[in-house]
C-alpha cells in the first residue's frame, strides 16, 4: 500500500486549515516521534531518551526565540497505521510547529506525506529509506540512506572480510530492509562478487530455515542480513543451527542490546554499518556519551544519538528562521551547516545529510568499533 493511502481528502484539509499554532504563548511545541511498544520497542525508548536531553539542555539555555520548547512524544507502535494517526493528532490537536520523527523506514513513508501536506517541517532520525525526503520540500533527515549503507555493507564485506560470494535475506514487507538488500547485492555484484542466494521471508515470521537451508547449502562466504535485531538474532541462531560458519554483516537495525540477548553466541562474528560509536574519541561524541549514561544508566546506541541530533539541527533551524512559520523553518534546516555528535551535517539538495559510517563488531557479547568509512 502506498503510503498517501493513509491520508484522505478530508483529513488533509483539516491538517492545513490547523496549522500554525504551536508557538503560543509561553511555549514551543515540536512532535516527537517513535515505536516506544511494538517489534522495535527499544528503538522508541532510545529516541525518546535521545530528544528528552536534548530538549532539556537547550531549554537550561533559555529554549528557542525567548520561548521554552515542549516534546510532545507520540508512540506510534512500529505501525505505518498508528504512525499516520499519530502525525495527524501531533499536527491538528497539539498544534505543533515542527516534528522530529519517526524511527523506521515504513512509519516514516506513512507519516511524511501527512506533515508535507500540511507544511510542518520534519526530520527523522533514523529512516534511511531514500523514499523518505521525496515526499517533499519539508522533509529532512539527520542519518545516511540506504544506498550508502548498503554500499559500505558490501564493500566492507569484499574489502575486509575477503568474501566473493554473498547469500541475502531480508524481509519482503519491510521498505528498509528490501532497500539495503537491493544495495548490497548491486554493489557487491559491482566489486565482482557473487551473489551466490537471495532470499526474501515475510514480516513478523520467527521461522526462517526454508530460507537458510538454501542459503547454507550455497556455501556463501558472508551473511547479508538487513533487518531489525530481533529478527537478525532469530535468523542467526538458526543458521547456526544449519551450520553457517561465517561472518554475517548488516544495517543499523541490528543496533540493540536486545541483539545478543536473543541471539547470544550466535552473532559474534557479526558486524553491522552504523550512525556513530560509542568509542569515538572526539570530546563531542565522549561528553555526550557521559551526560547521557548519567541521565539514563546506560551508554547512548545510535538511536539515542540520531534523535539527539536531530533535535539540535530542528532547534537550530527555527532559531535562525527567526520565527515557527513552516516555510522559514524549512529553508533554514536546507542551509543547515552544524555540527553534532554523529558529525558535521549539511544536506544535500534531496535533504539528505552527508556523512560517515562506522562498522560495529559483536565480540564478546559487546558492541566493538571496527573502522569508519568515509563517502
Amino acid at each position: 500500500m502506498k503510503p498517501y493511502a493513509f491520508v484522505s481528502a478530508i483529513a488533509l484539509a483539516a491538517l492545513l486549515s490547523s496549522c500554525g499554532g504551536g508557538s503560543a504563548g509561553k511555549e514551543i511545541k515540536i512532535g516527537g516521534i517513535g515505536p516506544v511498544t511494538g517489534e522495535a520497542a527499544t528503538y522508541g525508548v532510545s529516541t525518546k531518551q535521545g530528544m528528552e536531553l536534548a530538549f532539556e539542555e537547550w531549554n537550561a539555555k533559555g529554549g528557542v526565540l525567548g520561548k521554552q520548547v515542549k516534546l510532545v512524544f507520540a508512540d506510534d507502535k512500529g505501525d505505518p497505521a498508528e504512525g499516520a494517526t499519530v502525525y495527524t493528532k501531533l499536527i491538528q490537536q497539539d498544534k505543533v510547529v515542527a516534528i522530529v520523527g519517526t524511527v523506521m523506514s515504513k512509519v516514516t513513508l506513512a507519516g511524511a506525506p501527512i506533515a508535507q501536506a500540511a507544511k510542518i517541517p520534519m526530520i527523522t532520525p533514523t529512516s534511511t529509506n531514500e523514499k523518505v525526503t521525496q515526499t517533499g520540500d519539508f522533509i529532512y533527515r539527520a542519518c545516511y540512506i540506504d544506498s550508502f549503507e548498503g554500499n559500505v555493507g558490501a564493500k566492507f564485506a569484499f574489502d575486509d572480510l575477503k568474501a566473493k560470494s554473498a547469500g541475502i535475506i531480508f524481509d519482503v514487507g519491510n521498505d528498509y530492509s528490501k532497500g539495503l538488500a537491493e544495495n548490497f547485492k548491486n554493489t557487491f555484484e559491482g566489486f565482482g562478487g557473487k551473489i551466490a542466494a537471495n532470499e526474501g521471508h515475510p514480516s513478523g515470521a520467527t521461522d526462517f530455515k526454508a530460507q537458510l537451508t538454501k542459503i547454507v547449502q550455497a556455501k556463501p562466504d558472508v551473511l547479508y542480513v538487513p533487518d531489525y535485531y530481533n529478527d537478525v538474532a532469530l535468523i542467526a541462531k538458526q543458521a547456526r543451527e544449519l551450520g553457517y560458519k561465517g561472518p554475517m554483516v548488516g544495517g543499523d537495525g541490528w543496533d540493540s542490546p536486545e541483539l545478543v540477548k536473543i541471539g547470544g553466541a550466535a552473532v559474534e562474528n557479526g558486524f553491522f554499518t552504523n550512525h556513530y560509536s560509542a568509542a569515538d574519541s572526539r570530546p563531542v561524541v565522549q561528553d555526550f556519551v557521559k551526560k547521557f549514561t548519567a541521565k539514563n544508566g546506560a551508554a547512548p546506541d545510535a538511536l539515542a544519538t540520531l534523535a539527539y541530533d536531530a533535535v539540535y539541527i530542528m532547534l537550530d533551524a527555527i532559531k535562525r528562521a527567526g520565527k515557527t512559520d513552516g516555510a522559514a523553518i524549512r529553508d533554514a534546516l536546507a542551509a543547515t551547516d552544524l555540527g553534532v555528535v554523529s558529525g558535521q551535517v549539511k544536506f544535500d539538495a534531496n535533504r539528505n545529510p552527508v556523512k560517515s559510517a562506522v562498522i560495529i563488531e559483536i565480540k564478546g557479547g559487546a558492541q566493538v568499533y571496527k573502522t569508519t568509512v568515509n563517502p
